[in-house]
């Protein structure tokens, strides 16, 4: 009996290391890109999880995800908009990484319509908007702020906005373009001195003797 004993023992303590390492599933890194439909263009904010262990992550700005998984997880994909979608990691996968390609479909889902009411019933809620007595015009806070002499001092203490100072700016550089150009008006051609043209015609003005003193000048 104790040959016997000692016989079982030793086959449970080789044994033991096997059966544990048969048991022991293996740790694969499970990447991909989540895609819409036939796009192939990333879906951002996607969740990549596994339901049964309670841990995933969440697809980056391009569709792409890495998580470690273990052999015989299922990964569920789910998008707002989308339909989920579920990835089983074969259990007897050697590998150590696992790469897919998740095309995503659309799943449009109309909400039905909700109406939410302070009252308990619609007709409570009639009878008391019909019961409402709003204040008049005169005296309220709304025929204060419409006030013609407050609305001209604030119009009056009212500093540009940047559309003013836009505009302001286009003209200013258009007169500027234009006074270049000649066809706008500028301090020399206002100046009467200095325009040759009328002096020209200041000279045939004298020479026509416009401005002899006549007989019936006072």
């Amino acid at each position: 009996m104790l040959l016997l004993s000692l016989v079982l023992l030793t086959g449970a303590l080789v044994g033991s290391p096997r059966a544990w390492a048969q048991g022991k599933r293996r740790v694969v890194q499970f990447t991909g890109i989540v895609a819409s439909g036939d796009s192939l263009l990333g879906v951002p904010g996607a969740t990549v999880y596994v339901p049964r262990a309670g841990r995933g992550t969440t697809t980056n700005a391009y569709g792409f995800f890495s998580m470690p998984v273990l052999a015989g997880d299922s990964v569920v994909i789910r998008s707002l908009g989308y339909r989920n979608q579920t990835i089983l990691i074969p259990a007897d996968f050697q590998r150590q990484s696992f790469s897919v390609i998740i095309s995503l479909k659309e799943d449009a889902t109309v909400l039905p319509e909700v109406r939410v009411f302070p009252y308990s019933t619609e007709r409570a809620f009639k009878q008391a908007f019909l019961a409402l007595r709003l204040p008049t015009e005169r005296g309220s806070a709304a025929a204060d702020n419409l006030n013609a002499d407050l609305m001209r001092k604030i119009f009056n203490a009212m500093p540009a906005g940047p559309m003013a100072n836009y505009r302001q700016t286009m003209q200013q550089q258009q007169l500027n373009l234009d006074r270049r150009m000649g066809i706008a008006p500028n301090p020399q051609s206002n100046n009467p001195l200095l325009n040759p043209f009328s002096w020209l015609q200041l000279i045939k003005q004298v020479k026509n003797g416009e401005f002899k003193r006549k007989d019936t000048d006072d």
